[in-house]
C-alpha cells in the first residue's frame, strides 16, 4: 500500500476490521464507491477444506458483483511492487500471475526459513499434503503460464526480515 500511496494513489485497506466484509458483502458498496481499481489479496481465515472453498467462492462472487455495480476495472492477484504496477496499468479484466524469482520444493523453502530463524525443526516433504483442499504436487504452487517474476530471492528476504525484527 505504501508503494501505491508513494505513487500518488488513494488506497483503502478493506477488511472486516475496517467495516468491509467480502463474505457478507457488508461495506463493499461504500468501500468501492469512486474506486477505479480493486486489488484482491484476500486469504481464508481457515485451512479446513470446505471452509476455504466457501470463503474464496463467496468472497470472489461478492467482490465481482460489487465491482461490476461500481463500474471498476479489475486488477487481479515482489508482490507489492508488481501489484502496484498491475493496479496502475490499464485494466486487463483478467488474471496476472506473479511469482518469486526462485523455484524449489516447498519443503526446501521452509527448511531455509527455519534455519535462518534458528528453529531446529526439520521440514519434511509430505506427498499427501493438501493445500486449500487440493493435492500439492511439484507444480501446484507455481504459475503454469506467463508470470511476472519478483526480484527478491528468499535469502535476501530473510536478511531483510531479520534486520527489521
Amino acid at each position: 500500500m505504501a508503494i501505491l500511496r508513494q505513487r500518488g494513489q488513494e488506497v483503502l485497506a478493506a477488511s472486516p476490521n475496517s467495516g468491509v466484509n467480502t463474505l457478507t458483502g457488508e461495506g463493499l458498496p461504500e468501500a468501492l464507491a469512486g474506486a477505479q481499481v480493486v486489488v484482491d489479496l484476500a486469504n481464508s481465515p481457515s485451512f479446513e477444506d470446505a471452509a476455504v472453498m466457501k470463503f474464496f467462492q463467496t468472497s470472489r462472487c461478492n467482490l465481482l458483483v460489487a465491482e461490476a455495480r461500481a463500474g471498476i476495472p479489475i486488477a487481479s492477484d515482489d508482490v507489492a511492487a508488481m501489484v502496484a504496477d498491475v493496479a496502475l496499468a490499464p485494466p486487463r479484466s483478467g488474471i496476472v500471475e506473479i511469482a518469486g524469482p526462485e523455484r524449489a520444493p516447498f519443503n526446501e523453502f521452509v527448511a531455509r526459513y527455519l534455519k535462518a530463524v534458528g528453529d531446529p525443526r526439520e521440514a519434511v516433504r509430505d506427498p499427501e499434503a493438501r493445500y486449500f483442499g487440493g493435492r500439492v504436487e511439484e507444480r501446484s504452487l507455481v504459475p503454469l503460464g506467463e508470470a511476472r517474476l519478483g526480484r527478491i530471492v528468499l535469502d535476501e528476504w530473510l536478511r531483510r526480515s531479520q534486520a527489521a525484527a
